[in-house]
């Protein structure tokens, strides 16, 4: 047997030797090559498939996981859209200018010339709302029994309500309409209203706005990077509703089909193939809106979605392709100087790998050994020389970073904090007070008259205004003071432990300060002046939204009263019936 075993090996032997002499081969370095290229051969080839389908599972992950992304910071960005739109009109509900004078229109044994003027004081606060806040296209006022009281469009103009909008009302809830072509203003809409309950707490109708869905489009155009893609809401007949791109066919016009709207909404956050409104085809990931309930859509182009996978097929033959070619010169360097040189390149690779790149090999010989070496040691440099450029890089990444955080919380206009880090901060603040039992106080300032500078003078002219309020506030606000741009030409200030007396001089202060600056615009000099409005925590609001309303309702008598003046706030407001 033994013999046997010895015979046969014996054959091979002969035979390969045979053949590898046939090849010019027999050396002992191509030997070292050919068993090189053999023994990676097998294992790269495997190890090459794998990692290419282990890859690409990652990158179908991954697109996954981006639309997924996309579709859920669209869809919270649009439920905290809708609850600011509710939010506003709960507030424009509550004025005291709305409910008194709605009354007054209601009650009987009233002259005509006395209804007039609360319809005129009414309608003149819907529009002065209106031309404020671009997502409404018309607000209005409708009684108890439906009928459209008052309303900011001049022309005749209707709205449709929710079936069960009396029961919500009644209740305190908010009210919203499904979507609908408004023929008035020529465009897609939702209504939402709310309750208007005045001192009695008896319901005397309700204040609605046409909400349009330019901010929505304006929302999901923002969360679009790749050119080819497409961000949309749908409703859950596959009717788009707005969309990041333009739609050719209008509101409502552009649908998907009913089995891939079914789907999407079936197999919500999941990544699907299908054939776009527009049909390409398309991969795409819906997610509910929860307070809209919508779907927004997040869509890529197939091609373009698969780009990457095609480039790592390519890859993949490449880097085995590269790895082979390595092997087989290192196999053949080791056949022409054995051992010493390699040792050499393991130990500087070793440290390499341990992070150390501080060293160069020596270059003993010359040929393909001296030659390997140098090339690692240029390695090696490169390596060293980018690390210190990626220190350098995270460096100014870090600085970038900082710069972007304060944008994100400043005024792009007057540089002043923003109105969204602005009711954070008073909340926080608020909470801060009502823990170590202090006092706060809130002025909301507003510029007299500000329309009519945009209007003389052009919005420019504006502008230059709103720049020299805020420098006035930064200059003599106290250092532990906040003050924010509340929107439009309206400020904030938060004075911490302040109570009546200093808000009050404070306020006072400003006030004075802007009255004896002067503006100044193309050779004309105007006199600018504001009307504040104070609340004082915890007698005028013991929360964010009683505060801020208790202070805007001192405002508006402030404005009332016939502007540069400061008004405290009366009372606490009462609490709303929780929902």
């Amino acid at each position: 047997m033994k013999h046997r075993v010895a015979n046969l090996l014996l054959s091979c032997e002969k035979a390969s030797t045979y053949l590898l002499g046939i090849l010019h081969m027999d050396s002992i370095k191509s030997k070292i090559i050919i068993f090189a290229l053999l023994a990676t051969l097998i294992p790269a080839l495997t190890m090459g498939w794998l990692s290419f389908n282990h890859n690409r599972l990652f990158l179908d992950q991954k697109i996954s996981q981006e639309l997924l992304n996309v579709t859920s910071q669209a869809s919270r960005e649009l439920d905290l859209w809708l609850k600011e739109r509710l939010y506003e009109v709960r507030v424009f509900s509550s004025s005291y200018v709305v409910s008194e004078n709605l009354e007054k229109l209601l009650r009987s044994g009233l002259s005509p010339l006395e209804k007039t003027m609360a319809n005129r004081r009414i309608k003149d606060y819907l529009k002065s709302v209106n031309e404020k806040f671009i997502d409404y296209e018309e607000l209005m006022v409708i009684d108890s029994l439906g009928n459209v009281i008052v309303t900011s469009y001049e022309g005749e103009s209707g709205v449709a309500l929710p079936q069960d909008w009396l029961k919500r009302a009644q209740a305190r809830k908010s009210i919203l309409s499904s979507p609908l072509f408004d023929q008035t203003h020529q465009t897609g809409i939702m209504v939402v209203a709310e309750a208007i309950i005045p001192v009695h707490d008896r319901l005397v109708g309700v204040l609605a706005a046409k909400l349009n869905f330019r901010g929505i489009s304006s929302i999901l155009k923002s969360y679009v990077k790749d050119p080819t893609g497409e961000i949309y809401l749908i409703d859950r007949e596959g009717a788009l509703l707005a969309s990041s791109q333009p739609l050719s066919s209008g509101f409502r016009g552009n649908r998907l089909r009913k089995q891939t709207t079914a789907l999407l909404y079936a197999r919500e956050g999941d990544r699907l193939d299908y054939d776009s409104h527009r049909g390409v085809g398309v991969v795409g990931t819906l997610k509910k809106a929860l307070q809209l309930d919508f779907g927004v859509v997040a869509e890529k182009e197939r091609k373009k979605a698969y780009a990457d996978i095609s480039e790592l097929h390519n890859l993949t033959i490449a880097l085995v392709a590269g790895l082979l070619f390595v092997i087989g010169l290192m196999a053949y360097l080791l056949g022409l100087t054995i051992v010493y040189p390699l040792d050499r390149l393991i130990s500087g690779a070793d440290k390499v790998a341990a992070g150390d790149l501080d060293f160069d090999l020596p270059v003993v010989s010359g040929g393909e050994a001296g030659h390997l070496t140098r090339v690692f040691n240029n390695m090696v440099g490169r390596l060293r020389r980018s690390r210190e450029q990626l220190e350098k890089i995270n460096e100014a990444l870090q600085e970038r970073n900082k710069e972007l955080h304060e944008l994100s919380i400043r005024d792009g206009l007057t540089g002043l904090h923003n109105r969204r880090h602005l009711m954070v901060t008073i909340h926080k603040e608020i909470s801060r007070t009502k823990r170590y039992n202090r006092s706060l106080a809130l002025l909301m300032i507003d510029i007299d008259h500000f329309k009519r500078y945009n209007d003389t003078y052009g919005h420019l002219a504006g502008d230059a205004v709103l720049k020299m309020m805020a420098a006035i506030l930064e200059k003599y606000l106290r250092s532990s003071d906040y003050s924010g741009r509340y929107g439009g030409e309206e400020f904030a200030i938060m004075l911490p432990e302040t109570e009546l007396n200093g808000a009050q001089q404070m306020a006072e202060r400003i006030r004075e300060k802007v009255e004896g600056a002067s503006f100044t615009w193309e050779g004309l000099t105007e006199k600018i002046t504001v009307s504040i409005g104070i609340a004082i925590f915890p007698e005028n609001g013991d929360d964010l939204t009683t505060l801020v309303g208790s202070a805007d309702a001192a405002l508006y008598q402030a404005k009332k009263a016939g502007r540069n003046q400061v008004v405290l706030s009366k009372k606490k407001p009462k609490k709303k019936p929780p929902k």
